[in-house]
């Protein structure tokens, strides 16, 4: 079995449902508050404003009219995350909430595609011209983000990999301890689980 499993799945999956419930709250407030013609809505003035826009396209209304397909990247982007924390023997922590959070937001869009035929986005800056964007789009973004960097910089696998090369003479890594046979005893912060 795959060390630390269950954590993985309890942490991916609580994170990922609450990013889902949350944009998908939000998403349907902005509908409901569409049609009682609350917008655009200033929430801090000069920073940020509530802006409904019907977004056919990706994050930040990249690629329009592709809807269909993106539901189906969703899908397997949701299905490789899954895969991956299941899988593989070691990941770190900060692996396991990116990936969580990823997976919550691209779920969130997808429904949004699936029953709708776009995504809804309300968050507009006030202060830059940015794209309008939601709740789904900031766990994809900040959720990458984080999973990029729990691999590169403190995936236990990559610090396997930097360990000193065994000697020509035949010398090998010691055994782990007694306290490093499963237990977490022999990671170090932020390695995986």
């Amino acid at each position: 079995m795959v060390p630390g499993l269950p954590w993985r799945l309890a942490v991916a999956g609580s994170l990922g449902l609450l990013v889902l419930v949350v944009d998908q709250l939000t998403k349907a407030w902005v509908r409901d508050a569409l049609v009682a013609g609350a917008f655009p809505m200033t929430v801090i003035p000069g920073v940020i404003e509530f802006d409904f826009v019907a977004n056919t396209g990706v994050s930040f209304g990249l690629a329009a009219g592709f809807g269909s397909a993106f539901v189906l990247l969703a899908v397997v982007v949701v299905a490789a995350a899954a895969i991956y924390l299941t899988r593989a023997r070691l990941v770190s922590r900060w692996e396991v909430v990116g990936l969580g959070m990823l997976a919550g937001g691209a779920i969130g869009n997808a429904i949004d595609r699936a029953l709708f035929g776009f995504v809804t986005d309300f968050i507009a800056t006030a202060f830059i011209d940015f794209p309008v964007f939601n709740v789904a789009d900031i766990g994809i973004t900040v959720g990458v983000a984080i999973a990029l960097i729990g691999f590169m910089v403190f995936s236990p696998a990559a610090h396997r990999d930097r360990e000193p090369e065994a000697s020509s003479a035949g010398d090998v890594p010691p055994e782990p301890s007694a306290a490093g046979s499963g237990d977490g005893a022999d990671r170090t912060p932020g390695e995986g689980l």
